[in-house]
């Protein structure tokens, strides 16, 4: 298992103090901005859309935000930004690869913000197509091992034979979850499964997954840890994808 999906949840473990709940909610706002302008302000015509809305939901974003973001990204109401992804590239301690994924409406502000967040912290920015390729895009569905029908555990066997069908090409233990990986466009098919056999899904996402990953030892995951906690700490930062990998044991650790 990728040392980024332990890192996704390890986070969510965390608790989230005020300043970091309202940067969450901030990038969250941003996300359903840049879908509803990006696919319309329906959510049943725009799975991306679905998808930002359901995680804010889950994250206590409160209704009235979420709902005049979706108008303000449509065109509905004024006000939205023009938001533009731009990516950065880097590396961090022990040679980890760095995918920086950033939502800004001022270019020279994110490559400020981020160029300095990484080289304090132990890392270096690369050039365009540096790393990118240890990269790809693809569509992961947590599932939690208490989401089935009144409550109980899901099986790996039996989520396996759910969402087969429908796209997935494999399923990861997460220690408390599973997490369901697809190729993107097989993601909506894969919701609909779980849908259809009554197991309620933790969360839908596009991600990047590393296809190459480098091992860490404890000390050398505390330094990516903070290195990675300091990037996302930056407003124009959406997403961190990294290409470490961390045993169960080093992740005891920590």
């Amino acid at each position: 298992m990728s040392g980024h999906s332990k890192w996704a949840t390890t986070k969510h473990k965390k608790a989230i103090l005020d300043s970091r709940r309202a940067k969450t909610f901030a990038k969250l706002i941003k996300a359903i901005e840049v879908a509803a302008r990006t696919g319309g302000a329906d959510p049943a015509g725009n799975p991306t859309l679905f998808d930002a809305l359901a995680k804010a939901r889950k994250s206590s974003v409160p209704s009235d935000n979420i709902d005049r973001a979706v108008k303000r990204g449509a065109g509905l109401e004024s006000g939205g930004a023009n938001w533009e992804t731009i990516m950065y590239e880097g590396y961090g301690p022990n040679g980890v690869a760095l995918l920086i994924e950033c939502l800004s409406d001022n270019r020279n502000r994110a490559a400020g913000e981020v160029r300095l967040a990484v080289t304090r912290n132990g890392g270096s920015m690369a050039d365009v197509g540096s790393v990118s390729y240890l990269f790809a895009r693809r569509g992961v569905v947590i599932v939690k091992k208490s989401a089935g029908a009144n409550g109980k555990e899901v099986s790996e066997d039996s989520l396996m034979n759910i969402v087969i069908d429908a796209g997935a090409e494999e399923i990861n233990d997460l220690g408390e979850s599973f997490e369901i990986v697809s190729e993107p466009s097989a993601m909506s098919e894969v919701r609909a499964a779980l849908d259809g056999a009554g197991i309620e899904y933790e969360s839908a996402d596009t991600p990047f997954l590393p296809t190459v990953s480098v091992p860490l030892d404890s000390e050398g995951a505390t330094k990516v840890f903070k290195l990675i906690e300091a990037i996302e700490d930056c407003d124009d930062v959406q997403n961190v994808y990294a290409n470490f990998d961390i045993s169960d044991e080093v992740m005891a650790t920590l």
